[in-house]
């Protein structure tokens, strides 16, 4: 056997790729084993995978997906000759050796006069009408109108796109040459439920009731891609007990396979409850001849309906302007859940801890909805003093209280007509939570001191790093006004829950702190590199923009290195493979030797070891999580509570 790929289209074309390793990686990534210079493939698009029984190729979640033979599947085994197409890009496996095809002959035009017998327009083929091949043929031929409905089915399927327009025809054209009752088409999918499409007809327009297919039969068809032919149900052994089929008292069924490339990709189900009417095999012929005229045809109408949705979705996507960076997973749904809520004016409220981005994500819906030529009004809920923050909400009259010397609007009502930004809405006073109440309700404000409404026409959008739902049942924030804003709601992850998104934003900060500093840019070390994704990041990426600026300022080589890094990002154990500077290594274990004796001394006590060491408590705690020493000394339960020196244990 000699496993390869054949690129037959694409950045690699007419180059073959031999599969010597037990996994070969495919994407655009410099990290693959296959790297394609194709836009449309992902970073980590799929990957091939060998074992005892051959090859398999897995989608690795990828935005364009991995499809064999035209199918996007997450897993599928790969056979001699099976097509892989991943973006542009378009891949034939093979195993076997081929014999080399004859060469084509060359085409030599040769100039003349044209002395034709016979002219016939494509419209007067008379093969193509099929009305007049019947009428070629007795009257009483079943094989002409079994003919004439087959020509009829050829040459409606192939013009028409649209999916379920397809299916009705196909059935409409089956009722036309079968006694039918019920008909169903049934396309292969993912999952248990096999099926990723199910369309249904009866023969009857006015009825209502559902069609009952009987699971084990299109699954068997599925399976074995054998057509059935059920003539008479009741009297049939092994029909006789399917549980389904006798309680819906189908009296005669056939279902065919629709193939296309030796791949079963659906089946067709039809059947009737009339005892005087029995399939017979010119009906199992004339149906599974249908079948194998439209299988190519309802393929093709599905996959162009997936690249239409995909082509929309992709749209959107790419049109939604924003500052975010990031391609995984997790940020692809935020993108996804920012282009559905612009266009709209509902209140939005989105979670996530400090130094995620919430406020990008705010500007983004801004920018991106029909509000985005009027004012984007940010306020900081928990930076503004409570005694002030009424007044820059509400804004208030000319000696509404002292030092009021002059009337002023306020930020409620200078966004009118655009988006208000509530960042740390959880720390909202409860008194001017009632007040944002009756804005939202109302839609209108008055100032402090005023004696009348004033209407405002804005879009809230809140943010809060604090759990609002708990903070309702703890009786601190207001009920009605939780679900005032908790209209839609997004998260946005945190840095350590999107790590593949860490070396895209450090290269990001570098540039940008490059030119705000006026530095050369630099590169990230790969050991660098391995020490920031290794990182947790409690401050998110706020932290990492920060890390990274200082690294470039600091720096004393071409390019970044660990010792670059903050002490934080250094005291984590680094990851496997990523050998310490003797320096560093030195620091972290005097360090850590330091650590330890306090808390022996201190007999676990954790504020008395950071008094003996001149440390904040706080940073103290900090170092013990980053060297993970939380149970190096097992603490006195006084030290959990931070008691005073005459609790700690000293005798």
């Amino acid at each position: 056997m000699n496993p390869r790929l054949l690129v037959i289209a694409g950045a690699l074309k007419d180059s073959t790729i031999p599969l010597h390793n037990s996994e070969t990686t495919i994407g655009r990534d410099p990290g693959n084993l296959l790297i394609i210079s194709d836009p449309s493939l992902s970073r980590k698009h799929c990957v091939l995978i060998r074992d005892d029984d051959g090859y398999s190729i897995r989608d690795l979640e990828s935005r364009n997906g991995t499809f064999v033979n035209g199918v996007a599947n997450p897993v599928s085994r790969l056979h001699h000759g099976d097509q892989v197409s991943s973006g542009d890009s378009v891949l034939v496996f093979l195993t076997k050796e081929e014999l080399e095809e004859p060469a084509a002959s060359r085409v030599e035009f040769e100039e003349g006069t044209t002395h034709a017998t016979a002219q016939l327009r494509p419209q007067d083929v008379l093969y193509l009408q099929p009305d007049r091949v019947l009428s070629e043929l007795p009257s009483t031929s079943r094989l002409g109108r079994n003919l004439n409905a087959l020509l009829k089915i050829s040459r409606v399927v192939h013009s028409i796109r649209d999916l379920d327009e397809l299916q009705t025809q196909i059935l409409n054209l089956i009722f036309e040459v079968a006694p039918a009752e019920r008909g169903a088409v049934l396309l292969d999918g993912r999952g248990r439920e096999r099926f990723a499409s199910i369309f249904a007809r009866h023969r009857l327009p006015h009825a209502t009731q559902p069609v009952r297919v009987s699971r084990t039969i299109a699954r068997q068809v599925l399976e074995d891609g054998v057509a059935i032919l059920g003539a008479d149900v009741q009297h049939s052994g092994g029909l006789s007990e399917v549980d389904s089929i006798i309680k819906s008292q189908i009296r005669s069924l056939l279902c065919v396979p629709l193939t296309v490339f030796q791949k079963v990709i659906g089946c067709i189900y039809v059947d009737t409850t009339n005892p005087g009417i029995h399939f017979d095999t010119d009906h199992l012929e004339l149906v599974a001849a249908i079948a194998g005229i439209c299988a190519v045809a309802l393929e093709n109408a599905r996959r162009l309906q997936w690249l239409e949705q995909e082509n929309l979705r992709l749209n959107t996507e790419i049109n939604l302007e924003h500052n975010m960076v990031g391609e995984s997973a997790r940020m692809k749904e935020v993108y996804q859940f920012l282009s559905r809520v612009a266009p709209i004016d509902s209140t939005v409220l989105i979670h996530g801890e400090s130094g995620t981005g919430k406020e990008l994500a705010a500007r983004a819906i801004h920018r991106n909805s029909p509000r985005s030529a009027k004012p984007f009004v940010p306020i900081n809920c928990a930076a503004i003093p409570e005694g002030l923050l009424e007044s820059e909400l509400f804004g208030h009259e000319r000696g509404a209280f002292t030092g009021a010397v002059a009337q002023k609007k306020g930020r409620l009502e200078m966004a009118n007509g655009g988006v208000v930004f509530l960042d740390e809405i959880g720390e909202l006073a409860p008194a001017l939570q009632v007040k944002l109440l009756r804005v939202l309700q109302e839609r209108e404000v008055e100032r402090l001191g005023g004696t009348r409404p004033i209407p405002v026409d804005i879009r809230l959008i809140a943010a809060s790093n604090r759990d609002l739902e708990e903070a309702v049942h703890s009786g601190t924030f207001r009920r009605d006004l939780y679900f005032r804003l908790n209209v839609v709601t997004v998260v946005m992850p945190p840095l350590r829950e999107r790590r593949e998104d860490i070396p895209m934003l450090a290269q990001y900060f570098v540039s940008k702190s490059s030119a705000k500093c006026k530095l050369k840019p630099k590169q990230i070390s790969p050991e660098a590199m391995a020490c920031l994704v290794h990182y947790d990041w409690s401050g998110n990426v706020r932290e990492l923009e920060n890390a990274m600026e200082r690294a470039l300022v600091l720096g004393s080589s071409d390019v970044i290195l660990p010792e670059d890094l903050p002490e934080s990002v250094l005291e984590k154990d680094l990851p496997p493979g990523v050998v310490p500077a003797k320096y560093h290594s030195a620091v972290k274990d005097l360090k850590k030797n330091l650590i330890l004796n306090a808390l022996e001394q201190a007999h676990g006590n954790y504020t008395e070891a950071a008094r003996s060491l001149g440390l904040h408590a706080n940073y103290l705690h900090r170092l013990i999580r980053n060297f993970e020493l939380r149970g190096a000394v097992r603490p006195f339960p006084s030290a959990r509570t931070g008691t005073s020196r005459g609790s700690s244990g000293r005798r």
